[in-house]
């Protein structure tokens, strides 16, 4: 028996950990990148998603500084910035890289395999701020209609749009919704978010409505007398994907007639209209499971684009 065995989840974390691996081979290499995840994962209980991307950009980076003759071990600063700052890759894409390599070098240094850390006066490039596109309120209205509320398939995917909407769950959170973490009585959702945040979320009446329509009448019949845990359930008779919530979404939108809208950004409108309403920011903060109200801190600047829009499009002046 190993010391993970009576650990079943934290097991088939680890071993996932390795089955991330794409088409790097240098052995050396992939296990440093392997123990790094794992400790990033035992730490911060980083989703899969981050710990993948960490893994790809990692490989990226390596495989460059073995083009130039050197690893992660005898690499100066120089062969990292060389290696971070691609000529060829935007500036989001070199800032990502270069956030992997500094939780590399810090973990070689905790752990005393570097005595020294190059990464540590590397800057990221100066990004442009990329505002969420602004998607109004008539619009949602139009997308929340779309759906035929007389189907099962149509009262799942009303029900899913109006919990998004309302709650603003990342798509992640909304899929893995499981029906212990409704309290339909007092209105509202619990979920955990980026590191195993737990967080209460309000839904209102519109989304509980609908929830409680969907639950009684086309649930059952998506599921056919199979027990699931999931709120939101596919005729495969269990949980929907992530996938199929993307297409879901994507695919109202365009019946409603809005250009290239994913669930990430129906979770930007819901913090949109809320600051639009002079909702408190702190509290949209809590509501997005945001740690840091600098990342909230966006949605102020998408209100002010808006006004001045109003105000162009009405001022006698103008």
């Amino acid at each position: 028996m190993t010391e993970f065995d009576d650990m079943p989840d934290l097991k088939l974390s680890m071993l996932a950990i390795h089955h991330l691996r794409t088409a790097h081979k240098n052995p050396m290499t992939d296990e440093l990148i392997d123990k790094l995840l794992e400790s990033l994962w035992l730490q911060d209980r980083l989703s899969h998603n981050t710990l993948q991307g960490y893994r790809r950009d990692l490989e990226k980076i390596a495989a460059r500084l073995e083009e130039g003759g050197h690893t992660w071990l005898d690499a100066e600063a120089a062969d990292l910035a060389d290696a971070v700052y691609a000529a060829d890759e935007k500036h989001s894409s070199q800032a990502r890289a270069l956030s992997a390599c500094k939780r590399l070098y810090a973990w070689l240094e905790e752990t005393e395999r570097r005595t020294d850390n190059p990464t540590r006066f590397l800057k990221a490039p100066k990004q442009t701020q990329k505002l969420p596109t602004l998607i109004t309120e008539a619009q949602i209205e139009n997308l929340l209609a779309a759906p035929d509320t007389d189907t099962p398939h149509g009262l799942r995917d009303k029900a899913l749009l109006e919990v998004m909407y309302a709650t603003g769950l990342r798509v992640t959170e909304a899929v893995k919704l499981q029906l212990g973490d409704l309290d339909l009585n007092r209105g509202c959702i619990r979920t955990i978010g980026k590191g195993d945040k737990l967080r209460i979320v309000p839904m209102g009446e519109e989304a509980v409505y609908w929830v409680e329509r969907y639950c009684a009448e086309s649930r059952p019949l998506l599921l056919k007398n199979k027990i699931c845990d999931e709120v939101f359930v596919s005729q495969k008779r269990s949980g929907i994907s992530r996938q199929l919530a993307w297409m879901i979404v994507k695919n109202y939108a365009e019946t409603a007639g809005i250009t290239s809208l994913s669930p990430h950004g129906l979770r930007h409108a819901f913090a949109t209209h809320l600051v639009n309403h002079d909702v408190d920011l702190r509290a949209v903060q809590l509501m997005l499971g945001h740690a840091n109200i600098n990342t909230t801190q966006i949605y102020t600047h998408v209100a002010n684009i808006r006004l001045k829009n109003i105000v162009d499009e009405h001022h006698s002046r103008n």
